[in-house]
């Protein structure tokens, strides 16, 4: 009778723990890439600075031609969401975090990205989201 209830235990304990959530688990050293609108040398400058100066990010490094930032953070001390922010907040349009025009009209004027002349004065194109 012992062996049984103690067998009905364990299953017991096996269902609840197999029904609790499962919390992601944050890396030390998360690799992250995304889209940043820019145009030249002074945006990388720019944006790999805001995103350098976020708590819990190790390197970051901007590419003008694919515009991809790709980051190595600490997700312990730093969301993703809010390296998004800071460096939208410098004047950088990223998916879901649109610069304000505040921030937007502080940057340089050759580095316009949502102005198609100046695009084009860059010879290049902006990648539309």
């Amino acid at each position: 009778m012992k062996k049984l209830i103690f067998a009905f235990s364990l299953f017991l304990i096996g269902f609840s723990v197999q029904a609790q959530d499962v919390k992601k688990v944050k890396k030390k050293n998360a690799k992250v890439s995304f889209t940043v609108d820019g145009i030249c040398g002074m945006c990388k400058k720019r944006i790999e600075t805001a995103a350098l100066k976020t708590k819990g990010v190790k390197f970051a490094i901007w590419d003008v031609k694919t515009h991809q930032i790709n980051v190595i953070l600490d997700e312990r001390k730093t969301p993703v969401d809010t390296l998004k922010q800071n460096i939208a907040n410098v004047g950088h349009d990223i998916k879901g975090f649109k610069a304000t025009d505040e921030a937007y009209n502080s940057v340089h004027p050759c580095c316009k990205y949502r102005d198609s002349k100046i695009i084009e004065d860059h010879n290049g194109e902006l990648k539309k989201q």
